[in-house]
């Protein structure tokens, strides 16, 4: 298998988050290893999906909390909460 390069890859990330909600959780697994190994920071779209188990989050699989500044997603999948600080 050809290795691809960073435009290609950047390529391909950008196409997987247009249609998060149609992916399984090992894509998106798949996904944040391909922009690792190729150092592209994810930034924003690293918080579309569960740190834990790698589910999409989507009004149906999460739970949305805003209280002292922070914001709290909690994964009703896998039960972890994700924590990040509104600016």
């Amino acid at each position: 298998m050809k290795k691809q390069g960073k435009k290609q890859a950047e390529e391909r990330i950008k196409e997987f988050f247009r249609n998060l909600e149609n992916q399984k959780p090992g894509d998106s697994r798949k996904i944040k290893r391909l922009a690792m190994s190729h150092n592209i920071k994810l930034k924003e779209l690293r918080k579309k999906f569960c740190r834990k188990c790698y589910s999409a989050f989507n009004a149906k699989n999460s739970q949305t909390r805003i209280k002292n500044g922070f914001k709290r997603v909690k994964c009703l999948n896998c039960s972890y909460a994700s924590r990040w600080r509104m600016k």
